[in-house]
């Protein structure tokens, strides 16, 4: 694993071009014109990142009418599929209705095993705007979803430049799950804080990091994969020079994960209530031994397996691939951290199997490799390769909502 020197992880010049300047002079002036120039910096940001932008609506708008049409063949409504079904029901139950108070033992129907943050802005965002809270849901995922596609395209700016990012956001958009991105689901507003956090980190934004951290560890269970990753590199930046703020920052990063397991905890009055819950929904730690023999199922021993299982399949073994390589590359600590820790959930879980690509979604830095080779290869390559991702995104998504008889 690589150490954060080989990457630039340190706070940018004072008011370098483009980025948010510091300021310590409290007297009116001098507040004014750094509000002028945070202002300015905001919308140089935004300049730069429009055409990932750009792009990354482009993908997921070529999705969605794939999957209209699609639908439309079918007799099929769309709404019911982005807004309101599988893990999309449960958050607007709990919008509604709130948690539960009783562990229970019925399999698959304890509504702690969802996180707070997403349910709690659809609750809070219901009451001042128009419409259902199911609308209310899908707003904030689209807008989240942005969010997460700036964050996704200001890391691979910061450490590969204008091209690399592009590319980085195009992939994120394009993955064959990447309809998720547009549904009542978590994984947009996950990513937007993990992505921001890593951001954070590798500009030496340290209580910005430890604060979108915490709030990724309230938003899904792998936000512990974000926490760790600013928490190890804040530790480690300790030991050459200690900083108030990166303490601050390494002890702030899980406490978002932390207290709303512990919560669940005092909920139900006992320590492990949140992992009980867990394996009322199948899910347990067995060190992978689940998922191998669902690999080995789906490649070797099911004559005719189903088409969206081997889709999953190969995510996870090009996800490991793409990791050795990412470590190969010497990622910055960070990265790798992240990426590495939620692998290690997703793969070393006993849950169930097919929802693991979708729980990969939020691991962009996984596709640095791939941007780094496609923005090196020729472009007629390059086309090639940006036009079989999209129309191969616009399908499996489809295929997902549509064929495929469970939740992503």
């Amino acid at each position: 694993m690589s150490s954060t020197a080989s990457r630039p992880t340190s706070s940018p010049p004072r008011n370098a071009p483009g980025e948010f300047p510091a300021t310590t002079n409290t007297s009116t002036g001098t507040s004014t014109r750094a509000r002028t120039g945070t202002l300015c910096a905001f919308r140089t940001q935004l300049r730069r990142a429009a055409p990932a932008l750009l792009a990354y609506g482009a993908v997921r708008l070529v999705s969605l009418l794939f999957l209209t049409l699609w639908a439309h063949h079918q007799h099929h409504g769309v709404w019911p599929v982005l807004a309101t079904q599988w893990d999309a029901d449960w958050y607007l139950g709990i919008a509604q209705h709130g948690y539960t108070h009783h562990l229970g033992t019925r399999y698959d129907a304890n509504n702690l095993a969802f996180f707070p943050l997403y349910p709690l802005l659809v609750k809070a965002t219901a009451v001042l705007t128009p419409g259902t809270r199911a609308t209310t849901g899908l707003a904030i995922s689209i807008v989240a979803s942005f969010l997460a596609a700036w964050g996704v395209f200001a890391v691979g700016h910061h450490l590969h430049g204008r091209r690399v990012a592009l590319l980085l956001t195009f992939l994120w958009a394009a993955l064959p799950v990447g309809l998720v991105q547009w549904m009542g689901y978590t994984e947009s507003l996950f990513t937007a804080f993990a992505a921001w956090s890593l951001y954070a980190v590798l500009t030496g934004r340290w209580l910005w990091a430890g604060t979108l951290a915490s709030l990724s560890g309230l938003t899904r269970p792998t936000g512990i994969a974000a926490a760790a990753a600013v928490t190890v590199t804040a530790l480690l930046s300790l030991r050459h020079r200690f900083s108030p703020r990166v303490l601050a920052a390494a002890a702030l990063a899980p406490a978002g994960w932390f207290a709303y397991v512990g919560w669940v905890g005092v909920r139900l009055g006992r320590w492990d209530g949140y992992f009980a819950v867990q394996r009322l929904w199948h899910n347990d730690w067995d060190g992978g031994a689940e998922t191998l023999r669902r690999v080995r199922e789906v490649l070797a021993d099911d004559s005719r397996p189903e088409l969206f299982l081997v889709m999953v399949t190969l995510t996870l073994i090009v996800s490991v691939v793409l990791y050795a390589l990412g470590a190969w590359d010497r990622q910055p600590l960070p990265l790798l951290v992240f990426t590495g820790v939620l692998l290690l959930i997703v793969l070393g879980s006993g849950g169930v199997y097919f929802p693991r690509a979708r729980f990969l979604l939020p691991g962009f830095p996984l596709l640095l490799p791939l941007a780094l080779h496609l923005s090196r290869a020729s472009p007629r390559f390059r086309a090639l390769a940006v036009t079989a991702a999209l129309l191969s995104s616009a399908y499996w998504s489809a295929y997902m909502a549509l064929v495929w008889p469970s939740a992503p």
